[in-house]
């Protein structure tokens, strides 16, 4: 196949959109696999949830922790299991993509191959990509997202809201959101949420004089 320097240069635009890093070896070497996400449906009502992406808009380079400490009756059980236990106990087979984002074996080599992790970007993709084999799916969002960044504290946590509105949340409930202060939080809930359309559930956040809930404890 002849390419030109234009075509090619476009055809590293693309890959670099989708996610794919130049040193990954794995993509290069054609092992990529296509259809990961592609999970069969079970029953009729579909539910989307992630959590945890502490402002990460871009993506980074995420290792996995080598301890996780289980109390009493948890210790050294799911999830409470890192590394070679935890692939053990899962049947994941050492060297692949799921060894690489469960665990934090092998971890310079294998971020060489599969490159950075998450970003909003590629989540956006992953999730269209979902609710298009899923209409009417449910997008929930676990909360501690609107936190962790520069970006989100210099916007006091509108870079993230105006992600989750474009990403398509449909359900929040919070966590470490709270940071924000509840003015700065029910002026989102009020204005941002109501005009998207999102509901926003908590069932344990009560008012100080009378202990009554603040806001919806489902939908």
């Amino acid at each position: 196949m002849h390419m030109n320097r234009r075509e090619f240069l476009q055809l590293l635009a693309v890959a670099a959109a989708s996610g794919m890093t130049l040193d990954s070896k794995s993509a290069l070497a054609g092992n990529a696999p296509a259809n990961f996400y592609d999970v069969p449906r079970h029953g009729n009502v579909s539910f989307l949830h992630f959590t945890d992406c502490h402002a990460q808009l871009l993506p980074v380079w995420f290792r996995e922790p080598n301890v996780n400490l289980g109390i009493g009756g948890s210790l050294g059980k799911a999830p409470h299991l890192v590394g070679q236990h935890l692939l053990k106990q899962y049947g994941i087979k050492p060297g692949s993509a799921e060894a690489h984002a469960f665990t934090y074996l092998d971890f310079t080599e294998a971020a060489k191959v599969y490159g950075k992790v998450g970003g909003f970007a590629h989540l956006k993709t992953l999730v269209d990509k979902m609710r298009a084999q899923r209409p009417g799916a449910l997008l929930l969002d676990g909360g501690d997202t609107w936190q962790g960044s520069a970006t989100s504290l210099w916007t006091n946590a509108q870079d993230m809201v105006d992600a989750c509105i474009k990403l398509g949340v449909n359900v929040m409930t919070p966590h470490w959101e709270a940071m924000f202060g509840a003015d700065r939080m029910m002026e989102i809930i009020n204005n941002d949420f109501k005009k998207a359309g999102m509901d926003f559930v908590a069932q344990n956040v009560v008012t100080n004089d009378f202990g009554d809930q603040v806001f919806k404890p489902y939908v």
